[in-house]
């Protein structure tokens, strides 16, 4: 199989028909299902004919533009791994994770951070060329043969290379009912940027692979006019992470003919935000959790909506369970960690070079997902929290270790520590805490030039000491509650 040629299929029956468009206030920038199959089999005789070879790793260093989910299933369809990344990573980070990868070549837009690597750079403005060339045909792989690599922080603050098969296609059918809905003549708009994988996935894959249309707000498209847009163009389904839903319930719009729902995920969705979007519009939003080593498991859907307060059910064909302290499964109403069985299609195939980081995930068959969780008589699924102390800035993963790292090559830091806190409902920032004499502004400084945006504390607080557990590690918990902004 090839996971690209899986997408592109059913736009085999219908190649002329709207497979994406890039919506402006006003202009539309529209892609028929031939175009796009041209142009991802374009792009995968560009990139063979640039010196890559199938096995080798492509590091996508693009901006919000269709190149970035065309470069990214044209290096699929060609046999070679891409290794998509955000623009807003700065040089450093960057350069920790070529460093892990080891890229053949790096495909990079201008103004975006690369790496000090070796490997060449192909310029994005060649992506173009390569649209029109003569179509290469689809490598075939095993199911369990590497497809991709995306990046997640680990605990420890270190990027992980998350290695996923071709089968993990196989998995986002699940889906399709389990919390989209999706048909064939659905329209639906992601508020997302390309280059976001929530949004390369439910925004733009999955869409492909039944043959419905995916709408892609352009570049400067603010979320509070995203509804007059996507009423315009007749969008079915909106999804987005919830603080952009929230964004747009700020503005003043009515519901349109044709929407049906919303679809949320990235971070926890607050119970009272979903009320105010099923009183604005009269239709729910649905939410999904997952992970970057498993996409999405947990979610409500048009057929089985979430009770309030739970994060929904497994998706069918899922095989999750939340384990007690044994490793046996938990009864209803008991906590313990939620799990995902190794089976599941979708799961990731490792760390990439890390053996032992991987085997520490999995519990026997089942993977840790490190979320606390507790089922109810019904069966969904109540989150309760992380079992360590990742963050969630916005829709992304980011380890305390990582931040904590970059402050502290600060002189005069002293001791410093990250920690999300909770700032209303639903929402939260990360903040930094330090004892050294360093003043706010010089903190703030070390992380706009050593972090992505997402990651940058929003709130730096000195302390005299920072709290620690009896064992002498950060007492991150004991942060949170202390300086916790929602009371």
């Amino acid at each position: 199989m090839n996971l690209a040629e899986h997408v592109l299929r059913a736009g085999l029956a219908a190649p002329d028909r709207l497979a994406m468009s890039v919506l402006g206030l006003s202009r539309a920038d529209r892609w028929s299902h031939a175009r796009l199959r041209q142009a991802v089999l374009g792009t995968a005789t560009g990139l063979l004919q640039s010196g890559l070879a199938p096995g080798d790793r492509l590091l996508m260093r693009l901006g919000n533009n269709p190149g970035f989910p065309v470069t990214y299933l044209g290096a699929i369809a060609a046999g070679i791994i891409p290794v998509p990344t955000s623009p807003m990573l700065t040089a450093p980070e960057i350069g920790k994770i070529a460093a892990a990868i080891r890229p053949a070549m790096i495909v990079a837009d201008d103004g975006i951070a690369l790496p000090d690597h070796p490997a060449p750079v192909l310029p994005a403005a060649q992506l173009a060329d390569f649209a029109a060339l003569p179509p290469a045909g689809f490598a075939q792989a095993a199911p369990n043969d590497l497809a991709y690599i995306v990046f997640t922080s680990g605990t420890s603050g270190q990027p992980r290379a998350v290695c996923h098969a071709h089968r993990a296609i196989l998995a986002r059918q699940m889906m399709f009912q389990g919390w989209y809905g999706l048909t064939a003549q659905d329209r639906l708009l992601h508020a997302g940027a390309f280059n976001w994988t929530f949004t390369l996935g439910t925004g733009l894959m999955d869409p492909w692979t039944i043959g419905a249309t995916a709408l892609i707000p352009a570049e400067g498209v603010a979320p509070e006019q995203i509804p007059l847009i996507a009423s315009r163009h007749g969008a079915t389904i909106l999804a987005a992470a919830p603080g952009v839903f929230r964004r747009m319930l700020r503005a003043e719009w009515q519901p349109w003919a044709g929407l049906r729902h919303g679809l949320s995920a990235g971070e926890r969705l607050d119970p009272g935000l979903r009320r105010d979007w099923q009183a604005r519009t009269g239709t729910d939003l649905h939410e999904a959790m997952g992970m970057s080593e498993c996409s999405t498991f947990l979610s409500g859907s048009p057929a089985r909506p979430a009770p309030e307060g739970t994060a929904g059910f497994p998706q069918p064909g899922r095989r999750i369970a939340i384990l007690d302290e044994t490793g046996a499964e938990a009864l209803p109403g008991t906590p313990g960690i939620l799990a995902v069985h190794r089976s599941d299609p979708g799961l990731f195939l490792g760390y990439l070079d890390q053996p032992e980081e991987t085997a520490a995930r999995f519990q026997g068959d089942w993977f840790l997902t490190g979320d606390l969780a507790e089922a109810t008589p019904e069966g969904a699924i109540r989150t309760l929290g992380r079992s360590d102390d990742m963050m969630n800035a916005g829709g992304f993963r980011v380890a305390p270790g990582e931040v904590e790292d970059a402050l502290s090559a600060l002189p005069d830091a002293g001791d410093v520590a990250a920690a999300e806190l909770p700032v209303g409902p639903g929402l939260s920032i990360i903040a930094a805490f330090w004892t050294g004499p360093a003043r706010p502004e010089a903190m703030r400084q070390q992380a706009e030039t050593t972090l992505a945006r997402y990651k940058q504390p929003r709130e730096y607080i000195r302390l005299p000491a920072l709290p620690r557990t009896p064992t002498g590690k950060i007492n991150r918990r004991a942060l949170r509650d202390i300086h916790r902004k929602d009371r």
